[in-house]
């Protein structure tokens, strides 16, 4: 098993960037909802990593006020030795698709969790790709729209399968939390 970076290190990181409180809040929830969707998974017989997965949804965006924050954030995690975790980091604003059900993998779980998270909520894919292509529009993006929707086209195409799989909704498995949680 390799070496995962620690909850000690990772604290660290975030007094190191001066990590503001609410992208810590952001950091935890995308590492929530990447390792709850990865042990739904688990439990179907996938082999998916939930503590490197955690690991790089704790740390995807310490950096995030800084340029470039995926590669500032992926060098120190290199420098520090955790090169598993730097490569989810480096990749996740860059990724090029999901992969199909049968290929899924740990940086599959940071995109989703990632693109499942508004802030530091799970909102699942049509609330967080509203946020998207509003934010897009008021960027005077339009032209990348069409590019958002065949991205959310993708990911929809992978909720469905986890879904078949898992027998169940991947929202639901976050209501289920919420009850659990209250």
């Amino acid at each position: 098993m390799n070496k995962r970076i620690s909850q000690d290190e990772i604290l660290m990181l975030y007094v190191e960037f001066k990590t503001p409180p609410n992208v810590i809040r952001h950091c935890m929830a995308v590492a929530t909802v990447a390792v709850t969707i990865a042990e739904a998974l688990n439990e179907h017989g996938f082999d998916l990593d939930a503590d490197l997965i955690n690991a790089a949804g704790l740390t995807h965006d310490i950096a995030r006020a800084r340029a470039r924050h995926w590669d500032v954030m992926a060098d120190k995690l290199e420098d520090m030795g955790y090169m598993e975790e730097s490569i989810l980091v480096r990749n996740h604003m860059t990724g090029t698709g999901y992969n199909d059900i049968s290929k899924v993998n740990e940086m599959d779980m940071i995109w989703l969790g990632d693109r499942l998270v508004k802030e530091d909520q799970y909102v699942g894919i049509d609330e967080r790709f509203e946020y998207i292509i509003e934010k897009a529009r008021s960027m005077g993006a339009e032209d990348h729209i069409k590019d958002i929707l065949e991205s959310k086209a993708d990911m929809q195409r992978l909720l469905d399968q986890i879904q078949e799989v898992i027998g169940q909704s991947v929202d639901s498995l976050f209501i289920e939390q919420e009850e659990e949680n209250e």
